[in-house]
């Protein structure tokens, strides 16, 4: 499942006009990446989740012939459900066994390998290091347990293989992931792996400037 939903407060103006997932980085648009990425994987179908604009990422994506994929869409309100509350809709959507989840403003060079979930666990995160913009992280890491306040602390990358039973028990509606994720790792269920290759949380227009630089940077060098 890829997350597509919201407004992009930070990345106003660009965001007004055109969802945050379609502006664009290295001559594609950002959502296109792990798309992409998950399809070299081998995936083979994928949940968008679409609310602010969503009408333009039904259009460029379409079915998801182009990228290899099936592309199906869980439409929220225009105020959207938040990240727990858009994955607890499309739940039915992915079926009953563990998926990807990668939010769609994400670049990264992670080439989703095929992961496997302890039987006990409902997660597994991405961590990456702190980013300048997000020095005191999110969660952190001992071994491959994720814990809240034990081991080395990072940042959340936005990419996780998660069970549907991590949201099926949620009422439905509108609420954020990261508090369910909170009382999963308190239970000792929830695991992670560090990456440290090419990650960008594209949350500002600044960041997608240097990102938009980055990638043209690789494509000339790659090409010498």
């Amino acid at each position: 499942m890829l997350l597509a939903a919201g407004r992009g407060e930070r990345m106003r103006p660009l965001s007004d006009t055109r969802p945050k997932p379609l502006l664009e980085a290295g001559g594609r648009p950002l959502i296109e990446y792990p798309l992409r990425a998950l399809a070299a994987a081998g995936v083979r179908r994928a949940v968008i989740n679409t609310a602010w604009l969503g009408a333009q990422l039904r259009e460029r994506l379409g079915d998801g012939r182009e990228f290899g994929l099936e592309i199906v869409y869980s439409r929220e309100p225009p105020a959207a459900l938040d990240t727990g509350g858009g994955i607890r809709q499309a739940l039915p959507l992915l079926g009953p066994d563990p998926f990807w989840l990668v939010n769609g403003d994400v670049y990264s060079e992670f080439d989703f390998p095929a992961w496997q979930l302890p039987a006990a666990a409902v997660a597994k995160l991405l961590l990456v290091p702190n980013p300048p913009h997000h020095p005191r992280g999110d969660f952190c890491l001992q071994g491959q347990r994720v814990t809240l306040d034990t081991g080395e602390r990072l940042t959340y990358a936005g990419i996780a293989l998660l069970r549907p039973q991590l949201l099926a028990r949620e009422r439905p509606g509108r609420f954020a992931l990261a508090p369910v994720l909170r009382a999963a790792i308190a239970r000792g269920l929830v695991r992670g792996e560090r990456f440290d290759a090419c990650w960008s949380d594209v949350g500002t227009p600044a960041r997608l400037r240097e990102l938009d630089r980055h990638l043209k940077a690789a494509r000339r060098s790659s090409r010498r």
